[in-house]
């Protein structure tokens, strides 16, 4: 086994013999003597081939290739002031080879895998990962996500935790997203489902009085990818007996503080809390990115009587009205740049979009035409407008309204540059609504799980004001955590299944054994579960989930390396019972 970490070699070790190992990231031949960059896990150590120094053959030395894996011996000295080497940290010291080993060729290389900032084509790089990883940034990635993990453990075993496994079979209780299901063999037509999350597990760990469990969590959802969701992540799930919000706030916050400035030496102030409410009337978003000022302002009052029928109408049927005010920044966008924030906010549902121009203190624009100068100076004298003031205003169903001024808030802001890539700004958003309004099957359901206490559990069957006792942690625009307190009171639950137009026997079918454990002595309790690979991506600065997992899946929930989902034979599939039916039948 290797005894030496290539990257850390310094002048205090000097005049020592060593033995290294490694791949040749970049050699340089100066005729008679050949300088390697040697990379290891730990880094990069240049070793000297001189063919007057070299026991072995000069010539198996001239035959080293990029990513040749090789052994060498030699002596470590001191650099010439003219070779030093500040940007890698044994940029003073060199290796003087006096035996090589290759211990392994390399093939003609799909990519360069030595040249961090050259673009791969994904496919690509997904195909031949174990190449991909090899690359500097994504091997810091992993090892930052192995520290975040590392940190963690030690903040909740250091605080009673007891770190305990769940199921990964179990069974399917169908809530959000689709289930990974798996075939029994033993039981024929009957299902596994791959974990959601540990969350009836964690529960049962609670009935059982293990009082704090944590678990870094393997949790599977078949669901439409995108750059921060992939088919199977990690989560840090932990639950907590006797508690309430406020302990696990506070338990959950010291861990992060703990993690980012173990991992990056930053210490973060106290994270701000902001109701679900407030958070949709600032930010149109429950998961707000508050790395800039711009926020939106209601025009409600303002625009319910006006003259202007457009908007006079919505708000007599229940719509709201909503702006953005650009401050500073209108002479940057061309009547062209507003149509196109037209067609932007189109995607999320609004018919339109009226804008405002403030130039030579008046008010320009189409609807400056049309609407009552009293509006204008109402609008002005309420949001503060001034010279080079652009105003961005949607009027539409409320959450048509937050949706798209809300993604449109964040396409101005990275347009502008309004975004400090080094910030981290976490915020607790809290007192969700327990219920959610479905359009397609016009019913209410549950916004987080029918497990969660509502805050007062006589507004039951009051919908629109029922609120639940959960909670997101949201950093920089991501949703990094969810959880709430635990309804562990039957009667409680009995009248949730009923509002959720749950009857007796689905509520039975879907969750008799955890329904059944709670007739035995329940603690009050309460959990959170924080993404790591959210966590990793944040303190990476990357968008992509892709770049702080080993083995990541494609935008279609492929492995373009193993070929991972494939077929199977006919006789595993009549093994167990299953009867592949195609399209056309």
């Amino acid at each position: 086994m290797k005894k030496y970490n290539n990257g850390e070699f310094r002048l205090k070790d000097i005049d020592n013999t060593y033995t290294v190992y490694g791949w040749v990231n970049k050699r340089r031949d100066m005729g008679g003597v050949i300088f390697v960059d040697l990379r290891d896990r730990s880094g990069f150590l240049q070793v000297v081939f001189n063919r007057e120094y070299l026991k072995s053959d000069f010539l198996l030395a001239e035959s080293l290739r990029n990513e040749f894996c090789i052994k060498v011996t030699g002596k470590l000295i001191k650099r010439t002031p003219d070779m030093i080497n500040p940007k890698i940290p044994t940029g003073e010291v060199e290796l003087m080879v006096q035996e090589l080993e290759i211990l392994s060729e390399c093939d003609i290389l799909p990519f360069n895998v030595y040249d961090d900032k050259q673009e791969v084509n994904e496919n690509i790089a997904l195909k031949y990962r174990y190449l991909d990883l090899r690359r500097e940034s994504l091997k810091n990635n992993i090892i930052l996500r192995h520290n975040i993990i590392t940190s963690i453990r030690e903040y909740l075993n250091n605080l009673g935790f007891l770190e305990i496994e769940t199921p990964i079979l179990c069974k399917s209780t169908p809530e959000g997203a689709r289930d990974y299901l798996v075939p029994s063999r033993v039981n024929k037509g009957s299902f596994y489902a791959l974990p959601q999350s540990p969350q009836i597990f964690k529960q049962l760990l609670m009935v059982s009085g293990f009082e704090k469990y944590y678990q870094i969590a393997r949790s599977f959802r078949d669901e439409d990818l995108r750059s921060d969701r992939q088919p199977e992540f990690t989560q840090i799930d932990l639950e907590v007996s006797f508690a309430e919000e406020e302990d696990i706030w506070n338990i959950t916050e010291g861990m992060i503080k703990k993690v980012v400035k173990d991992v990056k030496n930053i210490d973060l102030p106290d994270f701000p809390r902001i109701t679900y409410e407030e958070a949709m009337n600032r930010f149109g978003t429950d998961k707000p990115d508050t790395r800039f000022a711009i926020e939106l302002n209601d025009l409600t009052d303002i625009l319910k009587d006006t003259n202007m029928n457009v908007f006079r109408t919505s708000i007599e049927n229940g719509g709201i009205a909503k702006c953005l005010i650009v401050k500073n920044n209108g002479n940057k966008y061309s009547r062209s740049d507003i149509e196109h924030m037209i067609d932007y906010v189109k995607i999320y549902g609004a018919k339109g979009m009226a804008w405002l121009k403030f130039d030579d203190d008046k008010f320009n624009g189409v609807i400056a035409k049309n609407l009552e100068d009293e509006k204008l100076m109402a609008m002005q004298e309420k949001f503060n407008i001034t010279n080079n003031d652009l105003v961005l205003i949607v009027v539409d169903k409320p959450k048509i309204v937050y949706a798209s001024l809300g993604a449109l808030r964040n396409k101005i802001a990275r347009e502008l540059n309004l975004i400090d890539e080094d910030l981290l700004n976490f915020v607790w958003i809290t007192d969700f609504p327990f219920f959610e309004y479905s359009d397609t099957e016009k019913r209410w359901k549950a916004e987080h799980n029918p497990f969660t206490m509502v805050r007062d559990i006589n507004t039951i069957n009051d919908p629109e004001h029922c609120i639940s006792r959960s909670y997101d942690l949201v950093v920089n625009g991501y949703e990094l955590a969810s959880g709430g307190v635990r309804n562990h009171k039957r009667e409680d639950l009995a009248k949730i299944f009923k509002a959720l137009s749950i009857s007796d026997e689905e509520a039975e079918k879907r969750f008799g054994f955890i329904l059944e454990a709670f007739k035995y002595g329940v603690p009050p309790h309460a959990g959170i579960a924080p993404g790591i690979e959210r966590l990793t991506m944040v303190l990476a600065k990357t968008n992509d989930i892709k770049d702080v997992i080993a083995f990541p899946k494609t935008q279609s929930a492929s492995d373009l390396m193993s070929e991972a989902p494939s077929e199977v034979s006919e006789a595993q599939l009549q093994e167990l019972g299953i009867k592949i039916v195609k399209e056309s039948e």
